[in-house]
């Protein structure tokens, strides 16, 4: 017994000589120590935190290789792989983590708004809350500095760059045909429903080299991943009816909804000065089903309108006015996915196709375009550590389109195009630190139409000052095929060239934000040719030339009055151009030098109610005066717009929502029309455009039926 004794403490003795003690100190990359720190062996008990300077020190009976764990809050976790004999007096750095919510954020010509962005300019709820918006997101955009007011038109025009020069993908998919139809002085809206959507980046410069075909920006929809329940959504309004329904299964759930749009009553009330034989009528519908796999999401989107009117407008040229007649229809589909391949690579992709057919009659001309679409488009993603991401991929665009017309003189006068475009693109994410990090990328794209392939470079930094600023720099080379006005009549052309420089400023604290943000675009082989529109007998070229430069500031505060949210934005723009028929360079007719937007939301208690404003200024526009020398001449006078809403909980599903536009009734003018021929005295008879209506007033009754018995469409409102 005595024996057995014996031996149990010598092996008691030997385990407790056996034990090894590991100690360092643990501080940061400015050489401070680091309290606190989390110090572990992996897959054991063996551990201890560091002391006020930093030092710790603890034993373990582990012999042989092991795994040294280091941790600590918003530093990258330290991992250290080696033998117990050789783990005393260590010196571990840790590394501030970039993913923290105090890193820099590379921002620079960009505004974010949606649940998962760092940095929101906006939210998903201002889409449709912003009173002159009408429930149209692209409206809740031009509230942003870097949009120019183009009340007759309606589509974004960013930074002195056309209409056309912007992009809309949803889901990371092309939306081809993103606007309704309209007519002359009446401002077309986005053909998507905002509640479908949770995430909106709208990029006004110097955006991803993922995207292109855009010189100007690109605006990226992004659809709800999952929606938190079953319900039912019923909209009775002065302008149509809508009806939505949600439904959620385990691993599934599908969103429909469908509108109808008819203004002839309200045309009625509210008379114009359009002269509608067929008031503006469309009928609309769409889907979202979301399928969870093992390992990602599958989303398939699709949409339908169809849209018709009739009316005839006044023209100082024509005493009886002139006709105008339009049919269309439009069907887009979109199908994304996007998924984890293994711990580090990610992968999406998707594809869309459009369908748009165009019937209208302009006096006694008769056309009848057709539109085919596709886009496809495969993704990676490798993150190969916290501080590089490289993502890459490709994609391809396919466009047919066909127009028939015919006339007095003309009978079916067939044109049109094929035109197919390939694009790779590889970009990486470098984060030197949590305060400092480079986005650097490069984009090629072949075009079969024209035999011709673009590279185009793009590098944006971002540098923290402070722990609620930073300055950001960005660079980027765009290039865009000419539309299909131009490419139906000739494709022996180029592609349209701009290079971006932007500097940017932001600040970002207690939910208040402000940006500056300065810029340059040169424009390179835009499109010109020789007549008052583009058609079958312009003679065409690729030598047009322009710049664009400016400065953009932006201020959202929603802390310092109770209740109160509201933003200020500012634009100062000076552009020129020489392109389409322009006999010299000048300050676009669709370009103001001066910008303004207010912004204000109210919600008061006692009222159960949100009520909000919205207040646009916009110095006057050139057109040309033929009774004076020169091209692009004269300014229009200043516009004006104050809008105003009002949003009312009758319960907690039932909501009774108004709002007018131009409340004031200012007296805006879009240009003017001059007559063909002089008078007898030699001068040259005017006629101003104006809108059709000087203010539109709205009144709907939204009511929700869902599971919680609270929710309700305040948000789509």
């Amino acid at each position: 017994m005595k024996k057995l004794i014996s031996f149990i403490i010598a092996l008691i003795y030997i385990q407790l000589h056996a034990q090894t003690t590991i100690n360092g100190k643990v501080y940061n990359t400015r050489n401070e120590p680091i309290a606190g720190a989390n110090i572990y062996l992996e897959g054991t008990y063996d551990g201890t935190t560091s002391d006020d300077n930093g030092n710790f020190s603890f034993t373990t009976s582990e012999s042989g290789s092991v795994t040294l764990i280091i941790s600590y809050l918003s530093y990258e976790t330290f991992i250290m792989l080696g033998d117990t004999s050789y783990m005393t007096d260590l010196a571990i750095k840790l590394r501030e983590d970039v993913n923290t919510l105090d890193a820099v954020v590379l921002s620079a010509g960009t505004f974010q708004a949606g649940d998962n962005s760092k940095v929101n300019v906006l939210k998903p709820l201002d889409v449709v809350t912003t009173a002159s918006a009408l429930g149209d997101f692209v409206g809740a955009l031009q509230t942003l500095p870097g949009t120019t007011t183009v009340a007759e038109d309606g589509r974004l025009f960013v930074r002195g760059g056309d209409a056309e020069e912007t992009q809309i993908f949803i889901d990371g998919i092309r939306v081809f045909t993103p606007y309704s139809p309209t007519t002359n002085n009446a401002p077309t809206r986005g053909r998507y429903s905002p509640f479908l959507f949770d995430g909106i980046t709208f990029s006004t410069g110097g955006y991803s080299a993922e995207f292109g075909q855009a010189l100007s920006s690109v605006l990226l929809l992004n659809t709800i991943d999952e929606p938190d329940q079953e319900k039912t959504d019923i909209g009775i309004m002065s302008v149509g009816a809508t009806l939505g329904n949600t439904q959620k299964w385990k691993e599934s759930s599908i969103s429909v909804n469908a509108s109808y749009i008819n203004l002839a009553p309200y045309n009625v009330i509210f008379k114009n000065r359009n002269n509608w034989i067929k008031p503006f009528e469309t009928i609309s519908g769409e889907t979202v089903f979301r399928k969870k796999t093992n390992s990602g999401l599958l989303k398939l989107y699709g949409a339908f309108d169809a849209t018709n009117f009739e009316l005839t407008q006044e023209d100082i040229n024509y005493d009886e006015g002139v006709y105008f007649k339009l049919n269309n229809k439009n069907l887009y589909f979109n199908g994304s996915y996007q998924g984890v391949l293994s711990d580090t690579w990610t992968i999406q992709g998707g594809f869309s196709y459009t369908h748009a057919n165009n019937k209208f009659n302009i006096m006694e001309s008769a056309i009848n375009g057709t539109e085919n679409s596709i886009h496809t488009k495969l993704k990676f993603k490798n993150r190969i550590s916290n501080r590089f991401k490289l993502y890459f991929g490709a994609e391809y665009f396919a466009t047919a389109y066909d127009e028939v017309y015919n006339d007095e003189t003309i009978t079916n006068a067939n044109y049109g195009f094929n035109n197919n475009l390939a694009a790779a693109f590889a970009e990486a994410d470098i984060f030197i630190s949590k305060n400092l990090a480079f986005k650097t990328g490069l984009r090629g794209e072949y075009s079969a139409l024209f035999s011709e392939f673009t590279l185009a470079p793009r590098l944006s930094l971002a540098y923290k000052t402070s722990g609620k600023s930073q300055m950001s720099l960005a660079y980027g080379n765009f290039y865009q095929n000419p539309t299909s006005d131009v490419l139906k009549f000739n494709q022996s052309l180029k592609a349209q060239n701009t290079t971006h420089y932007i500097l940017n400023y932001q600040y970002n604290a207690d939910r208040k934000i402000f940006r500056a943000e300065a810029y340059y675009k040169k424009y390179n082989s835009l499109i010109k040719y020789d007549t008052e529109f583009a058609s079958f007998d312009s003679n065409f070229n690729s030598n047009g030339s322009g710049f664009a430069k400016g400065i953009d500031f932006f201020w959202r505060d929603s802390k310092t009055i109770k209740n109160v949210d509201y933003w200020i934005s500012y634009s100062l723009l000076d552009a020129e151009r020489d392109y389409k028929n322009y006999p010299t360079k000048a300050q676009p007719n669709f370009a103001n030098t001066h910008n303004v937007s207010l912004v204000g939301k109210y919600w008061i208690d006692d009222w159960r109610s949100q009520v909000g404003f919205s207040y646009a200024f916009a110095s006057g526009r050139t057109y040309t005066n033929p009774n004076k020398t020169g091209f692009l001449n004269d300014k229009t006078k200043a516009y004006n717009s104050l809008s105003i809403n009002w949003a009312y909980l009758i319960s907690p599903q039932k909501i009774l929502y108004a709002s007018v536009n131009n409340v004031l009734g200012f007296k805006n003018i879009n240009g003017y029309q001059y007559a063909n021929t002089p008078d007898m005295n030699g001068s040259f008879n005017r006629q101003a455009l104006l809108p059709a209506t000087d203010q539109f007033f709205f009144i709907g009754f939204f009511w929700t039926i869902s599971e919680d018995k609270t929710s309700n469409q305040l948000d789509n409102l």
